[in-house]
């Protein structure tokens, strides 16, 4: 009988845990989108909103670790139910690291204060923020579903961002050789598509995470990644 209670205990745990990663999912998704809209609207208030909320992922990631450690306390689970806590931990900070990500393009926004509005790169952003976005809302999805052909699926998916993120970068380039006037706007830009490219990166954590979680191990094969040596070399991690 204790044991059948300790189980339910369990599973009221795990269940929480897995609303509050929900809840910090949903909040990184609605940061993603909003930060880029406001970087092609110049919503230097939206922009604003992104950096605030930001906040909020920092208190439910903070809210997971401790119930997360409270509940391998208080239970002592072993095998696969460990793997379900160090799970919700590894996705939650993840998500908290792709809000960072969303409030640092919040806080640029402020700084493309000119006339220069090219659309052609403005929709390779956008195309690239919906393919990440859906990348974050798929893999999401398929750790609460525990689902591991749809988290590698998303796994597989990271070497497409690289690439537009690779010709966004050659297109923003061109566009500075052109007129010097443009650089400081283009490099604010690069940054963004630098950190739109690293939410897919955190995307690709999260779905290792979810084989980690039902394989019981790490995925041995190499992530596939696109060509981003001349990406990476130009723009720093920040």
């Amino acid at each position: 009988m204790a044991s059948e209670h300790t189980a339910k205990a369990f599973d009221t745990d795990l269940q929480e845990l897995t609303r509050l990663v929900a809840e910090m999912g949903g909040i990184a998704e609605r940061m993603i989108v909003d930060s880029v809209d406001a970087l092609i609207r110049r919503d230097v208030a939206l922009g604003q909103r992104v950096v605030t909320t930001d906040a909020e992922l920092d208190t439910l990631q903070k809210k997971i670790e401790e119930r997360a450690v409270l509940t391998i306390a208080r239970r002592q689970p072993m095998a696969i139910d460990l793997r379900e806590i160090v799970g919700a931990m590894r996705v939650a900070t993840d998500l908290e690291r792709i809000g960072d990500l969303a409030k640092n393009m919040g806080k640029r926004v402020a700084a493309l204060e000119t006339d220069f509005h090219p659309l052609k790169l403005f929709r390779g952003l956008e195309h690239m923020t919906d393919l990440v976005q859906q990348q974050v809302k798929s893999v999401l999805d398929a750790y609460a579903a525990h689902d591991l052909p749809a988290a590698m699926a998303v796994w597989k998916g990271d070497e497409e961002v690289d690439a537009i993120c690779t010709s966004l970068f050659r297109e923003l380039l061109t566009y500075m050789m052109e007129d010097p006037r443009n650089i400081s706007f283009c490099i604010h830009l690069m940054f963004c598509a630098k950190n739109i490219e690293r939410i897919g990166d955190h995307a690709t954590n999260i779905a290792e995470t979810v084989f980690y979680m039902i394989e019981g191990q790490a995925i041995t094969d190499k992530r596939p990644k696109g060509d981003m040596t001349t990406f990476a070399t130009t723009i720093p991690n920040t």
